[in-house]
């Protein structure tokens, strides 16, 4: 009996894994087995780094807002807490973004803060 190989099915996967791994260097764009293996690792990296973006950006809003808080003497955390008395739903994200490009609405901001913070401490 003849044997079955599945030639065009197993021809289209590889070239379908060939395709994809298109603009890698050397083997990895021209060989099955290494083309295939370079491709795992970067959908492993990419769905990796994704969530590392989230944290690094996170980060960055955070620097940003404490080096701006602390330039007005007062605290990151104390800013936070006094954000949260004050009753201002605006994130981490639009507020860094407020600090770097608009500083009299920052300060608007900063100031209810304050009022906030010196209301709870009388209280």
């Amino acid at each position: 009996m003849p044997r079955a190989t599945n030639a065009p099915a197993s021809r289209a996967r590889r070239k379908r894994v060939i395709d994809a791994s298109k603009g890698y260097r050397g083997r990895r764009s021209k060989l099955f087995r290494y083309a295939k293996d370079a491709q795992m690792k970067g959908k492993y990296w990419a769905y990796r780094d994704r969530k590392t973006r989230k944290r690094n950006f996170r980060a960055l809003w955070i620097t940003r807002l404490s080096a701006a808080v602390r330039a007005e003497g007062l605290t990151y955390s104390r800013f936070i807490e006094g954000l949260k008395a004050a009753n201002i739903l605006l994130d981490r994200k639009v507020l860094a973004d407020i600090a770097v490009k608009d500083e009299a609405t920052f300060k608007a901001v900063l100031d209810k803060v304050r009022a906030a913070l010196d209301n709870k401490k009388a209280a």
